[in-house]
């Protein structure tokens, strides 16, 4: 069962939401708050959630606020943002402080439903095109690293790989990423490496490591990036 917590100012939406979620017999709704505010004493009064479905723009504390403390307070749970504002910078800036992922209000029930299955497992909801601005604030570890790696623009092009290289990553490291990139969870990725769930989550420490980021979504970002 995937405990759910609603964060929206609107309680309309908060109660039709809490029915839809609810039809779902996977899921079951702990909780709904009208701020981001309202969210972190949630959880900071010793209630917990898997996956909070935050709204962005809400007084008082807005869902972008809202994210930060709340992983903060419970790194594990996973934020959802859900908007109807289709806004760039609010959902760059929520990604950045810990966010797994934005979906827009108009789609689908069911979609939404899909989404917190998704982001609970681990993966990421984020289009390609917020993935590709969200690199501007990822840096390597040092200016010799900088500096290698844009030596190897050109290159890199042709090879996501080739500006890792300062980098240090193992082959297998390499993999890793490249399925962290496509969206894979850790099972997921052990499924078709062949390997343990607690082998990967291992790998996925060493990468977090040797690339000086915070958490996968950032892996997956710093990929794209030299993609591009």
């Amino acid at each position: 069962m995937i405990r759910v917590l609603i964060v929206d100012d609107d309680p309309f939406i908060r109660e039709s939401m809490k029915m839809i979620l609810e039809l779902d017999p996977g899921l079951s709704v702990v909780g709904a708050c009208g701020d981001g505010n309202e969210a972190h004493r949630f959880f900071t009064d010793g209630q917990t959630a898997d996956v909070v479905l935050m709204d962005i723009r809400m007084p008082n504390c807005s869902g972008v606020e809202g994210t930060l403390k709340i992983k903060q307070t419970s790194p594990d749970t996973r934020v959802l943002i859900l908007t109807t504002f289709d806004d760039d910078d609010y959902i760059i800036e929520a990604l950045r402080n810990g966010a797994s992922g934005y979906l827009l209000k108009n789609i689908p029930p069911d979609r939404i439903v899909q989404g917190i299955k998704t982001v609970h497992q681990g993966n990421w909801l984020i289009h390609p095109d917020i993935a590709r601005k969200l690199t501007g604030w990822i840096h390597p570890q040092s200016s010799a690293q900088a500096e290698a790696a844009s030596e190897q623009v050109t290159q890199s092009r042709k090879d996501p790989f080739a500006r890792f290289e300062s980098y240090g990553l193992t082959p297998t490291e390499k993999q890793v990423v490249e399925k962290i990139a496509e969206g894979l969870s850790n099972k997921e990725i052990a499924q078709e490496l062949f390997l343990s769930e607690g082998t990967i989550k291992n790998y996925i420490s060493e990468i977090l490591s040797k690339l000086g980021l915070r958490d996968r979504t950032q892996i997956a970002i710093l990929y794209w990036k030299h993609e591009a």
